[in-house]
């Protein structure tokens, strides 16, 4: 049974960090890439960062480059954000996605609510 599961905790104050997990089971992720995605209340989801299956090579949106960092662990079957120098205005609920590179399989995490506020 595929299933992505996302763990981490939700509450920092701002210019703090927090660091989000999604561990992946039933299936291989070497040929995954995997994005964090974010939706904030009123707001549609935007992508926040991927990594590539290969090479690693990773992106950032504009708006979290420099502070965000995307990791993954292949043997684990996991990956990771972290996330440095928190504002107010990354609260939202965050969710990872595993994408084939090879086929239409598409994965999601269940959502993490992170909130951003003193």
């Amino acid at each position: 049974q595929v299933q992505l599961v996302e763990s981490g905790v939700g509450l920092a104050q701002p210019v703090g960090s927090l660091r989000l997990s999604c561990a992946a089971s039933g299936f291989t992720s070497d040929h995954y890439a995997i994005g964090w995605f974010r939706q904030a209340p009123g707001k549609e989801r935007e992508g926040v960062s991927c990594i590539s299956s290969s090479d690693g090579n990773t992106y950032y949106a504009d708006s979290v480059k420099g502070r965000f960092t995307i990791t993954r662990d292949n043997a684990k079957n996991t990956a990771w954000l972290q996330m440095n120098s928190l504002k107010p205005e990354d609260t939202a609920v965050y969710y990872c996605n595993y994408k084939s590179m090879y086929t239409s399989g598409s994965y999601w995490g269940q959502g993490t609510q992170v909130t951003v506020s003193s």
